[in-house]
């Protein structure tokens, strides 16, 4: 499951982000960098240089996979939802609204937007979904946030772990990838674990796998990044 990724390097860079993050000191290149504990859990991403591999003519790729705990559980969700899912999102504490407070946007671009900033993610329900463009307007596709289809039969607390969990790779005009792959607030194994599924995923996505990733580095919001791959 490694892949090409060396495991006490890795166990090293994720010690280090850890005890960085809790306030220690660490060593990195033969330099003692003093760690600050934040007073918010701190993100782990991981940054990803790619090469051989040209934006303009070689085709781009995009995957989704889910990891097996969840890197950004604070993640705020809408449920844009029929009557019964209205209700089940209120049960769990799930921000929401109708067909009803969709319309009293009034297609009002500004309102959209000001929508698609205060959450990170949507779900609407299967009978709803086809009318949201008709209901906002291109809004919330073009701030990456169309929503994510919630079925009748489906638990809604699953489908929002799902999406929490769920990490995207896309190629973009730029040689440079990252994604959050866990917190500091998570177990050393199971961020080890995330971050090598999301390489190992990632290298499946392109042409020439492994031969196309330069380097790879992990890093919290604020401490310094860790070169996992070379």
């Amino acid at each position: 499951m490694s892949g090409k990724l060396n495991s006490a390097l890795l166990d090293k860079c994720v010690d280090d982000i850890l005890a960085f993050s809790s306030g220690e000191n660490i060593t990195k290149a033969g330099e003692e960098l003093t760690g600050k504990k934040r007073n918010f859990v701190e993100t782990i991403e991981i940054q990803i240089t790619l090469k051989n591999y040209d934006p303009q003519r070689d085709k781009r790729f995009s995957g989704t996979f889910k990891l097996p705990t969840v890197p950004r559980p604070n993640l705020k969700c809408c449920m844009l939802g029929n009557a019964a899912h209205c209700e089940q999102a209120d049960r769990i504490g799930v921000d929401h609204m109708s067909v009803e407070d969709l319309k009293k946007l009034n297609k009002n671009k500004k309102l959209v937007k000001k929508l698609a900033k205060r959450y990170d993610f949507f779900l609407a329900s299967d009978n709803m979904i086809k009318q949201i463009p008709r209901l906002l307007g291109p809004g919330l596709t073009k701030a990456g946030k169309f929503p994510t289809i919630l079925a009748s039969g489906e638990d809604m607390q699953e489908k929002i772990d799902e999406v929490k969990s769920t990490i995207k790779f896309q190629m973009k005009k730029v040689m440079c990838l990252n994604v959050a792959v866990g917190n500091v607030s998570m177990e050393k194994q199971s961020i080890i674990v995330n971050v090598q599924l999301a390489a190992n995923f990632l290298a499946s996505l392109l042409k020439k796998q492994w031969q196309n990733i330069g380097q790879m580095y992990i890093k919290s919001t604020m401490g310094p990044s860790m070169q996992i791959y070379f």
